[in-house]
């Protein structure tokens, strides 16, 4: 039986409102290395996107060259990975024939998709086909070929590996990609405009198990072996509901399983909702205050400064959103002036559909005083 663990979008020296979360990423990818040894993988497989920009920072490039020589030296397992849209392939892959031989293979050259990477195990080989990220304009310089869109690059791609896979040799396909369909999150880079970089996965179904990256969201799609490990870690609050981890897949004569291994972040990103005051109590006793937190607030009235007051017990806040403020997607909050309506009624129908809630006695009262101050000023000025 394989064995193997799966993972993509490391995204290595990204910044969130900021803040550098490297010391987030290195505190994740040791428990990747204490689960590689734990279970005994011959293999490490990156789905594309290892760093977060294509000319990364040098920290960024240390702690990748600190984690790669550990994992080596202190396991002997191999790693495979293939670059994604938002690293420099050429970049990446800077080295990749001498580091091959230390047991690091970087597929970022499409001319070698039918290449594969060969790992021995204890009960045979193991092939692993690479398709690093690309765009059409790739795929027809590399290979004399007319295709014009996303999904028939990828999918003659996909039919190169195939056909040069061994029979009888379990294969693995990386791809670094958007399935037609699949769920995506704030925080993915788009590939391109309105669509046109989803391709089909009909054309990965004959490989035994399918690694795929760039969707943060840990999914399967058009069949349970094709499959994204999910980021590293939560990388916008629209992420926050997610199940960060690795995918741990074991290919044997039975055919192939997995199983999602959760990845516990130093700092979770959270959402939390109330009144100001019910979340500065609440804070006050919360064990994970440091997390990075967005903060829903559902009070009605003006506030002074309520992120300041957060920061006192979640020092990590780095959204406030006010609920009653937010305007419902089709509201119409432009008074008609031609309709020779009152001001205190365009006010109370403004104030209504902003706060879901209308004005009180004594509010009204103070509108009208409002109101009536300000005629007499405008009148006193003519």
């Amino acid at each position: 039986m394989a064995k193997f663990l799966h993972t993509s979008d490391w995204h290595i020296g990204r910044l969130f409102q900021n803040i550098s979360l490297l010391d987030d990423q290195l505190h994740v990818l040791k428990q990747i290395h204490r689960y590689a040894a734990e279970h005994q993988v011959d293999a490490l497989v990156v789905a594309g996107d290892i760093y977060d920009r294509s000319v990364p920072p040098a920290d960024a490039v240390d702690a990748l060259n600190a984690f790669l020589a550990r994992f080596t030296e202190e396991l002997s397992i191999p790693v495979i990975m293939i670059s994604g849209n938002h690293d420099s392939a050429k970049r990446l892959r800077f080295g990749a024939q001498f580091m091959s031989g230390a047991g690091v293979h970087i597929l970022g050259d499409i001319r070698k998709v039918a290449t594969p990477v060969e790992v021995q195990t204890q009960t045979g080989a193991i092939q692993f086909f690479g398709i690093p990220y690309h765009d059409p304009v790739e795929v027809r310089e590399a290979f004399d070929v007319e295709v014009k869109t996303y999904d028939e690059a990828h999918t003659h791609l996909a039919e190169l590996a195939a056909q040069a896979r061994s029979a009888d040799v379990p294969a693995v396909l990386i791809s670094h990609c958007f399935i037609d369909g699949a769920e995506e999150s704030d925080s993915e880079r788009r590939l391109s405009i309105g669509g046109a970089d989803r391709v089909s996965y009909q054309s990965l179904q004959s490989f035994d198990y399918v690694a795929l990256g760039h969707l943060h969201a840990p999914q399967y799609k058009g069949a349970e072996h094709i499959r994204y490990s999910g980021s590293l870690l939560k990388y916008s609050f629209s992420e926050h509901k997610q199940r960060k981890g690795v995918t741990l897949v074991e290919i044997g004569e039975q055919g192939t399983s997995w199983e999602h291994l959760p990845l516990i972040p130093r700092r979770d990103m959270r959402v939390i909702e109330g009144t100001l005051a019910e979340l500065v109590e609440q804070g006050r006793s919360d064990p994970h205050a440091d997390d990075y937190i967005l903060a829903r607030l559902t009070d009605k009235q003006d506030l002074l400064e309520p992120m300041a007051q957060l920061r006192q017990v979640y020092p990590n806040t780095l959204e406030l959103e006010r609920t009653q403020f937010s305007v419902s997607h089709g509201s119409q909050l432009v008074a008609d002036v031609s309709a020779k309506r009152s001001e205190d009624l365009v006010f109370k129908d403004f104030f209504t559909q902003v706060m879901g809630d209308e004005l009180t006695e004594e509010q009204n009262k103070l509108l009208l005083e409002v109101i009536n101050e300000a005629q007499a000023a405008m009148e006193g000025q003519e």
